[in-house]
């Protein structure tokens, strides 16, 4: 598992995501809003909608956060939010893309450009680093779902692309356009997944020390305390060790 999800798992066991689920809820609600006046309202018709609704209650978000979201976007409520990219790079030359959903181009661009400059990384043009990663959907069971071998079976017959089984649990990858087809057919063989999205996956890892990786995870932290910012993805490798001193 990449650096960047082994950081999410340490952060989620010591209680950290607790502390900011407010946050996290309204960064669900913006992407069912956006999801639900991109396409149809009801999920089962609306792919990128059902991926979020899935994602929000992954994430123990109460079903009338998730009903006020799509509502809001039946009524035509609220800001209209523009879907932006950056990408650039961080303390020893980690790659980071950096998604975001926004009512105010400028605003996010000039938040964005300072929250790297303050913490050791610098901004770059669209395209600086997209190359060094795919785009694919990524589906997320726990390590009681099944052994590795009955994970990969099952994967392989729902039509992914590649697992990858830990003590962390199983990620299993798609071709993004198959996410939703390969997550539906995993739901029926495996039970509801914990997680299944689009994400941004290294093609390689770049390692760091103590050092960077201090300074490496302040600006991820930063970048995803942004309201505008969805997700933050960088292509670090760092030892469980330094992990665990620096969450600590």
């Amino acid at each position: 598992m990449a650096g960047h999800s082994k950081w999410a798992n340490i952060q989620h066991r010591k209680g950290r995501q607790d502390a900011a689920r407010s946050k996290l809820f309204s960064k669900l609600s913006k992407e069912i809003t956006v999801a639900a006046k991109m396409g149809d309202p009801d999920p089962e018709k609306n792919p990128r909608l059902r991926l979020a609704v899935r994602e929000a209650k992954a994430n123990s978000m109460p079903k009338d956060n998730i009903e006020r979201a799509i509502k809001k976007s039946v009524a035509g409520d609220g800001e209209e939010y523009e879907e932006i990219r950056y990408e650039g790079y961080g303390p020893g030359g980690v790659a980071l893309i950096v998604e975001a959903l926004t009512d105010n181009r400028n605003r996010t661009a000039s938040n964005v450009r300072s929250t790297f400059g303050k913490n050791g990384g610098n901004l770059g043009e669209t395209g600086s680093v997209g190359f060094m990663f795919d785009r694919v959907g990524q589906i997320l069971y726990p390590v009681d779902a099944g052994d590795a071998d009955t994970i990969m079976e099952a994967a392989i017959e729902s039509g992914a692309d590649d697992v990858e089984s830990s003590e962390d649990g199983h990620a299993i990858f798609t071709a993004a356009e198959d996410l939703n087809e390969v997550s539906t057919a995993l739901e029926a063989a495996l039970g509801e997944p914990e997680s299944a999205k689009l994400i941004w996956k290294p093609q390689n890892t770049n390692p760091v020390d103590e050092d960077q990786g201090r300074t490496l995870m302040k600006l991820i932290e930063a970048l995803e305390d942004d309201d505008d910012v969805q997700t933050v993805t960088a292509n670090f490798e760092m030892s469980d060790e330094v992990m665990e001193k620096l969450a600590s």
